[in-house]
């Protein structure tokens, strides 16, 4: 098994994470890696994060905060996770899964003042909720009406 870490993104990685992969299925649900970093209308704040199998990114999602945040949560402490993907490569091995589990641990380090972790996920996309309920999110039964339709407003106390 892969050594899996979280780490702040650095332009080391634009390589790597230029030659990520999404299927067309998961790509409905998410986006690309460089396309969100380098996206200039997103939070000046916001954190950039990649999972890390052996030191090589295989994963990405953002902690924003800012305006889209206030769609899901006033809590002034809360970050919103966004895009969250594993390159289709590397999918089905647990990643996901240990990335979000170390998620709370990161987050008290990198963001100390953060309390909370909000996120909207599509109410098609089965395996994703399954996957953050198994990590720690709670469904509250909120729902937030987005541009690709109902999603559930998840949460994780950190």
């Amino acid at each position: 098994m892969p050594t899996i870490t979280l780490a702040l993104y650095k332009q080391s990685y634009e390589r790597n994470l230029s030659d990520f992969h999404l299927p067309e299925d998961q790509r409905q649900f998410t986006s690309l890696p460089l396309d969100k970093i380098h996206n200039p209308t997103i939070s000046k704040d916001t954190r950039h994060i990649v999972i890390l199998s052996d030191d090589a990114p295989v994963g990405y999602f953002a902690l924003e905060n800012g305006d889209k945040l206030r769609k899901y949560s006033t809590n002034p402490k809360a970050r919103l996770l966004t895009s969250f993907s594993i390159d289709v490569r590397h999918q089905g091995q647990g990643i996901a899964k240990e990335g979000l589990n170390q998620l709370p641990n990161f987050i008290r380090e990198h963001l100390p003042d953060t309390d909370e972790v909000v996120l909207g996920v599509n109410k098609r996309n089965q395996a994703a909720i399954s996957l953050y309920l198994k990590t720690g999110f709670t469904d509250d039964d909120e729902v937030y009406v987005g541009p690709k339709g109902p999603q559930h407003v998840l949460h994780l106390k950190i």
